[in-house]
């Protein structure tokens, strides 16, 4: 789970802002809320973040997407790190490193994972494991030294792996890519834990629709028909692997590269045509997912993706992360940017409520989205401190601030009222009065 998230000097995050995940004192919906038992706190299940359009929600959901890139996939030895720092501030501010700060729960452990960064070099690099009321610096990479705790000073292999580490590479990537399993569970929360869903991407496990023996397929079926989308249910269809609408050096690659009993996915624009190629017995095989709607006298017809509505694809490509959210022991931390787009308000909160009604003091999974949907802005729905707001000032820069931290917002009180009056901030500054006036 993600406890805590900070950054600085990041977009149009200037100073400081830190998103919480630890659940205040308040008791509403209290029931839902895991316990981290060693630490005595309670770790927030959902967060909403709201915000006027430009006032540093998607900035947020980018920040994370930096991290898990610069973490998961590294750099290539010379290159420059996309780091995209505040500029509008003074030249000395600007060319100030990015700061970002993580606290994570893995598997009952905590860590404290953060570096520094610009565009040339990792100036800085920690991680802390957190028990109880100790913390143990594991190492600590400054001024070109490592700093190990003094139980991993002996271990050669760490010495090794650091000095191979270049100055634009994160040591936690480096030590992983050289087969060391110390600090491999904090790698592997961003690598397989973490998942980021902007509006326009395609979630990848769409290839659940097309296999009737995964133990999901009937339940995401049933889910589908029922959300109003028209669409009876999912499934594949085989085409011959030179038909589809690829690149030929991307057919060449996949000829090449492509190993017995490997799957990869590949989606096709235009029209957001989804496919799923398979070698078995050194043929490629390759599916198409589709969807089928009822005709009047009971038999169906088949839709190629491109015929959907915007709504479906939506509806298709975040089920089966709202479902794996809600799977028994599911660790998974989604990041949905703009949860709604294309959704229907009533749509998307059903999704919300259904999974947020599998959450207890025993779940470990969490769902945070940006959004400006105010129907979920209730607290029969999120708690307080579960809502956030992003607001930019007047010079740029933008700050996050929790409902919870807002004296006059009681438990009882008309949140989304005071939301739209301005009383709370987060919403746009909107300047213009007079009518639109279109050219004579």
């Amino acid at each position: 789970m993600l406890i805590r998230f900070s950054i600085e000097n990041w977009m149009s995050f200037q100073a400081k802002a830190t998103f919480s995940l630890i659940a205040s004192r308040e008791r509403q919906h209290g029931e839902r809320i895991p316990k981290i038992g060693k630490l005595k706190l309670g770790v927030l299940p959902v967060a909403a973040v709201y915000g006027g359009n430009a006032s540093g929600k998607t900035n947020l959901f980018k920040a994370l997407h930096f991290a898990k890139g610069l973490i998961v996939k590294g750099t290539q030895p010379y290159s420059l790190i996309a780091v995209d720092s505040f500029r509008l501030g003074n030249a000395q501010k600007i060319e100030q490193p990015a700061q970002f700060e993580f606290e994570l729960l893995i598997d009952e452990t905590v860590y404290a994972f953060s570096f520094s960064v610009n565009r040339k070099t990792i100036l800085e690099e920690k991680l802390v494991h957190i028990s109880g009321n100790s913390e143990k610096t594991l190492y600590h990479r400054v001024s070109g030294e490592p700093n190990f705790d003094s139980s991993l000073k002996s271990d050669q292999s760490l010495q090794f792996a650091f000095k191979g580490t270049r100055d634009n590479q994160l040591f936690l990537t480096n030590s992983v890519s050289q087969k060391i399993d110390a600090f491999k569970p904090v790698y592997d929360w961003f690598k397989d834990t973490l998942e980021l869903i902007a509006p326009d991407s395609r979630f990848e496990l769409f290839e659940q629709f097309l296999d009737e023996g995964h133990p999901l397929y009937a339940t995401m079926n049933k889910m589908l028909s029922q959300l109003d989308t028209g669409i009876s249910h999912l499934g594949g269809e085989e085409i011959p692997f030179e038909n589809l609408p690829l690149a030929e050096p991307i057919k060449m690659k996949l000829r090449e590269e492509l190993a017995e009993d490997a799957t990869v996915r590949l989606l096709a624009e235009p029209g957001n045509e989804r496919f799923v190629v398979t070698r078995k017995n050194g043929e490629l095989i390759s599916k198409k997912l589709v969807t089928y709607h009822l005709n009047a006298d009971g038999s169906e017809t088949k839709f190629d993706m491109r015929q959907e509505s915007d709504g479906s694809q939506r509806v298709i490509d975040l089920l089966p992360a709202f479902l794996e959210l809600s799977a028994a022991q599911s660790k998974k931390v989604y990041v949905i940017d703009e949860v709604d787009r294309s959704l229907h308000t009533l749509l998307i909160r059903r999704l919300l409520e259904g999974y947020l009604a599998k959450c207890s003091q025993n779940s470990r999974s969490q769902l945070l989205f940006t959004t400006h949907n105010v129907l979920l802005m209730d607290q029969d729905l999120l708690r307080r401190d579960e809502m956030w707001i992003a607001e930019r000032n007047p010079e740029g820069v933008s700050s996050l601030l929790s409902f919870s931290e807002y004296k006059d917002v009681r438990y009882d009180k008309d949140i989304r009222k005071s939301y739209l009056q301005g009383r709370l901030g987060g919403i746009p500054r909107i300047l213009l009065q007079s009518p639109i006036e279109g050219s004579d």
